[in-house]
């Protein structure tokens, strides 16, 4: 077993066994040799180790891998032996030169020596074998004449990082990185300052008026970088916090139904009611919280790596398992949303008839039978609600009733009781509408109607619903008790166009036309309706669809 050691390289961590660390040391060591007296020394050898420290991140497949001896190697190949250069003034300059085989490519980058604003037309000159005057006069035509240029411009200085050492500056123009290579344009440079000090009479107005210019637009561009820089951590701080809040919003609703689906925690299994995809509710959960949280999480993740801007990959295995895992996901719950769509797409009535047991010669009186289910319901939602029986049988509630009043044909009163339900066909939207139990009784001609029905809970909620219709002779005295309230349905017609809520205030009897006419309203003021119904009558028929059949059963 190696001893692993921690080294820092040009202000990077990395992992590498004794035997490599102790063969770099020496080739490090080497190199400090052979610059010893080498002017620019420190600049060369800081130069050398950066461009090591990048061999080394090229060569990591994660942050925990330890280099070895064979990464070693590999990085002394490409930078090559110190002793394979020639550091020394003194030899003669036409001896064959060492040449290292390796080809180099260019990198983009902005060349902040030969600058004017950003070096954006610079380092792209650089790139395409150009001279950068005319890469300039390029974005000047274009901006002034499209407008485009100063936007390319700006987003390229953004975006393009600056060739701010000499390995960067080395790749710009496509020369090989090596210790060669490195230490010759590092002297280049020493011999330009020198060069400029001789020549400083000849070139000193010209230097004088680009470095003021180059002093404007550096502060402009200075200026422009700060607020771009504010406005991206503002956006990176952003996307952090809608990112976390909607991955622990998802985590806590979605994975605790499921949680709770698992261990079947009691009162929790009412989302089942909604449920016709045939996948259990866990693993809806997970399919949901990996369809809406992997983009939330890759937000998070460009909010974090715009705040933290030396935060590691999380690699290319993860970012593409996790888009396969989003895309499989996505298509799981499409599916499951197409099959719970089609419990819904067929509605289908049953229909019961019966004869009324009340005398028309007396006023007839209709009351809402109020059903208290709050000491046995454990679950309500604005549509149902879900109660155990004193069987210990679980059923749905739901008070999605109402009644109206028509005119019977003969002088028989008859009751009408029709029962809606939706399904995947025909036939189970028939079954489930036949499963609703609704109650009435008549007693000393008062009609109670309960204000509820019932249905078992594997029947599930798919918009049930209860309509009845009483049917009442001409000349029938009815009066609407105040517990009717909210289930008059909205197409009694009257002959004083009150709407439904008005008409459990007064007196009415049944014309000949099937008109409700109000034995004890107020007169008019003027000739104008006294009250226009707020609910026009255009769900005369809510529920008469092209698909519906129906089944009557008379008794």
């Amino acid at each position: 077993m190696n001893k692993t050691i921690n080294i820092n390289l040009a202000g990077m961590n990395f992992h590498i066994d004794e035997d490599a660390y102790t063969k770099l040391q020496r080739y490090l060591d080497a190199i400090k040799r052979s610059f010893s007296t080498t002017q620019g020394r420190d600049e060369i050898i800081a130069d050398i180790e950066a461009r090591i420290a990048e061999l080394f991140l090229e060569r990591m497949e994660n942050d925990r891998q330890v280099m070895g001896m064979a990464d070693v190697d590999h990085i002394i190949s490409i930078m090559g032996q110190p002793e394979d250069y020639l550091t020394d003034d003194d030899i003669f300059e036409d001896e064959p030169q060492p040449k290292n085989t390796q080809s180099a490519s260019k990198k983009l980058y902005r060349d902040i020596d030969n600058k004017y604003i950003g070096g954006v037309c610079s380092g792209i000159g650089h790139y395409i074998g150009l001279d950068a005057i005319w890469v300039r006069l390029i974005f000047i035509l274009v901006a002034f004449s499209t407008g485009f240029g100063f936007l390319a411009y700006i987003l390229l200085w953004i975006l393009v990082p600056e060739a701010n050492t000499t390995a960067k500056k080395l790749a710009m123009t496509g020369e090989a990185v090596n210790i060669s290579s490195i230490e010759k344009k590092i002297k280049e440079g020493f011999d330009g300052v020198a060069e400029k000090v001789k020549s400083v009479d000849y070139e000193k107005m010209g230097t004088q008026v680009k470095s003021s210019s180059r002093t404007f637009f550096d502060s402009i561009g200075d200026l422009i970088l700060f607020i771009f820089k504010v406005i991206g951590k503002f956006i990176g701080i952003l996307l952090l916090i809608i990112g976390a809040s909607t991955l622990i919003g998802l985590f806590v609703g979605l994975f605790s139904v499921g949680i709770a689906d698992i261990i079947s925690i009691p009162g929790v299994n009412f989302v089942e009611i909604f449920n016709t995809s045939g996948l259990p509710i866990w693993l809806i959960s997970l399919i949901t919280f990996f369809a809406v949280g992997i983009p939330f999480f890759f937000l998070f993740y460009i909010g974090l790596k715009i705040l933290v801007t030396n935060l590691k990959s999380i690699g290319n295995i993860a970012k593409f398992s996790l888009l396969g895992l989003w895309i499989i996901s996505l298509i799981a719950l499409f599916s499951a949303g197409v099959k719970q769509a089609s419990e819904y797409a067929f509605e289908d009535t049953v229909i019961v008839k019966e004869q009324l047991l009340v005398s028309p010669l007396d006023t007839v009186t209709i009351k809402m039978n109020e059903e208290d289910y709050n000491d046995d319901r454990y679950f309500r939602n604005s549509q149902f609600s879900v109660i155990t029986d004193e069987n210990g049988v679980e059923k749905m509630v739901s008070d999605n009733v109402n009644f109206t009043i028509r005119k019977a044909k003969d002088s028989l009163p008859t009751i009408r009781l029709r029962k809606e339900a939706n399904g995947s066909s025909f036939k189970k939207a028939r079954d489930r509408a036949g499963a609703i139990e609704y109650n009435y009784v008549t007693d000393e001609n008062v009609v109670f109607l309960d204000n509820t029905f019932t249905t078992n809970l594997d029947q599930k909620f798919r918009d049930q619903e209860v309509y009845v219709h009483i049917y009442l002779p001409v000349g029938t005295i009815i009066k609407i008790d105040n517990s009717a309230y909210n289930y008059v349905w909205r197409n009694i017609e009257n002959d004083q166009n009150y709407s439904r809520y008005k008409l459990v205030e007064y007196t009415w009897k049944m014309g000949e036309n099937g008109q409700l006419e109000c034995l004890d309203c107020p007169e008019p003021l003027n000739d104008e309706p006294s009250d226009e119904d707020e609910e026009i009558l255009e769900e005369t028929n809510t529920k008469t669809k092209d698909s519906t059949t129906t089944t009557e059963v008379t008794i």
